[in-house]
């Protein structure tokens, strides 16, 4: 393997220049979060329009995590051995062209597809903008601007259901425009990092990306999920379509392992994976990845089906939560720069959000709004502690030219988590909805046809005592999906205790690594500028003190 090669691409980027490439990278990151967050109140009066299933819903957010999830790694690979900023900008038409095809989806399947292909560039971006800040602040001073990621996930999640629930209730506008009222944004955002985003860039000549190895992870990853969808429904627990998907994915995801310890470029680079930190922080993100998606995305279902709700008053039902990530995030981001301390956060952040779950584990359709609201906030709290300080935690330990491998390592296991954590608990929540409303309706004396073929989740199309039973199913069985959540957040504290105290390093790479680089460059070109150009281990907070 030959040693990177100096470019004079970019210049090092001062404090100033640094916030300006900042504001457009929290764009993108507000739209990638914005095209989930939008849809979520819309989604049972769109699902209804297009008249789908339970099934169909949990499909709608899951195709999204599923492509994203087996994306981010080849992103974060492409990351470490081409230009970030273009890569970017690709995610970002990638991610458009998604969203303008779910806005003239015609059928739930069209819409499932198109939220699919959206979900590639979503992928790139959730890895590319953790990569970009990282290569240009160091982690001890990343720990400030986390308050400024946790700020740009609030407004997005708050103001996301809002708008969704605004759009769908508003006559002259109509679903569609939930999909489409990204677009302007995403330009917008593709223009101001083409004018601000000056990134340098450390190439190689024998670059070998590892094709083998990111299609084993992605087959071996949605032939999982796939069973995770259908099984107990269209076929049984003990089956062999059961065998034969859950055989065929061992074995992707095994010949995948193998691959990757043999390849010259992996995708998931095992020796970073095997590294404690990363392991830990995979593992929690993992487990907070299943609780927050998992849980989190049926919360407007339970206020719109089980609660009686509208799309508006459901997306502000869940400021709460959003309030809780911001204050968290802010208040734990600073403490964490002033102390360089990371791991007290992590750790108190994983319980707080098991404790958050496990209260919201309790509720029905006749719980008191304000005990819901309280265990959103104590959930959001425990989010804006975990999540991104987990990433922060391993691009601690890493060496700048890894940084792309790493982060969507994390990136890539906490959305394979969200993605189990949505199938597994839509499937739990269709099956307890399901033998509630036939239990209730037999009870009734009423036919379990009487909604004329139409789906449980398009309420005007059903008689007013099966919406009335349709909804307790729904608000009561939404609880349960929720302790499931808090068991499998456990697994985060578990790993969150097992970290290693460690303190934040002040420069952008390790400097041992910085200064090998640097001689490996020089002996390749016979020019000391790449330690000036490629590799600056101040960062734009220590040259701002000098």
């Amino acid at each position: 393997m030959s040693a990177p090669t100096a470019t004079a691409d970019a210049e090092p980027m001062n404090r100033r220049q640094t916030l300006e490439a900042l504001s457009g990278l929290l764009l993108v990151l507000f739209v990638a979060m914005l095209s989930s967050t939008v849809v979520s109140t819309a989604l049972p009066k769109i699902i209804g329009a297009l008249n789908g299933s339970q099934t169909q819903y949990t499909w709608v957010v899951t195709a999204t995590l599923l492509t994203a999830t087996a994306t981010t790694p080849i992103w974060g690979k492409l990351a470490d051995l081409f230009n970030k900023k273009l890569l970017i900008q690709v995610a970002i038409v990638v991610f458009l062209a998604g969203s303008v095809a779910a806005g003239f989806a015609h059928s739930a399947g069209q819409l499932i597809a198109a939220r699919a292909f959206q979900g590639i560039g979503v992928g790139g971006l959730q890895a590319l903008v953790q990569v970009a800040i990282a290569a240009m602040i160091p982690p001890r001073e990343r720990g400030r601007y986390n308050g400024y990621l946790g700020g740009v996930m609030a407004l997005a999640t708050v103001g996301g259901p809002l708008l969704g629930g605004l759009i769908v209730d508003t006559s002259w506008l109509g679903w569609r425009w939930c999909f489409f009222v990204g677009v302007p944004v995403a330009i917008v955002a593709l223009i101001l990092l083409q004018m601000t985003l000056h990134l340098p860039t450390a190439r190689r000549d024998n670059v070998k990306i590892d094709y083998l190895g990111a299609t084993l992870i992605a087959a071996g990853v949605s032939l999982l999920l796939i069973w995770i969808s259908f099984v107990d429904d269209s076929f049984a627990w003990l089956s062999w379509q059961t065998g034969a998907m859950v055989g065929g994915s061992l074995l992707l995801l095994a010949l995948a392992v193998l691959v990757e310890s043999r390849a010259a470029e992996p995708v998931v680079p095992l020796e970073i994976v095997r590294e404690r930190t990363t392991a830990l922080a995979i593992l929690g993100s993992l487990a907070v990845g299943m609780a927050m998606f998992g849980g989190a995305v049926f919360l407007g279902q339970y206020f719109q089906i089980g609660r009686g709700y509208s799309p508006t008053e459901a997306g502000l039902l869940t400021i709460p939560m959003m309030a809780g990530v911001l204050l968290s995030s802010i208040v734990a981001g600073r403490l964490i720069t002033a102390s360089g301390k990371i791991k007290p956060y992590i750790v108190a952040g994983s319980i707080i959000l098991v404790a958050g779950f496990a209260l919201l584990g309790t509720i029905d359709h006749e719980t008191s709004l304000v005990l819901v609201g309280a265990a959103m906030f104590i959930v959001g709290v425990g989010v804006g502690m975990t999540m991104q300080n987990l990433v922060l935690a391993v691009q601690n330990t890493v060496a700048l030219k890894d940084i792309g491998s790493a982060s969507s390592s994390v990136a890539f296991f906490r959305s394979l988590g969200g993605t189990i954590g949505v199938s597994v608990l839509g499937a739990v929540l269709a099956r307890q909805v399901t033998d509630r409303i036939n239990h209730d309706l037999a009870a009734a004396g009423i036919p379990t046809t009487g909604g004329g073929g139409s789906s449980t989740l398009n309420l005007a199309a059903l008689p007013a005592p099966v919406q009335h039973i349709v909804r307790a199913a729904y608000g009561d069985a939404t609880g349960h999906i929720f302790l499931i959540s808090a068991a499998i957040a456990v697994v985060g504290i578990l790993a969150a205790l097992l970290l290693k105290p460690v303190t934040l390093r002040s420069s952008l790479d390790l400097p041992d690594t910085a200064r090998s680089v640097a001689v490996a460059a020089d002996a390749v070109d016979g020019a000391p500028a790449f330690d000036e150009v490629a590799v600056d281990v101040t960062g734009p907070g220590e040259r701002a003190r000098r």
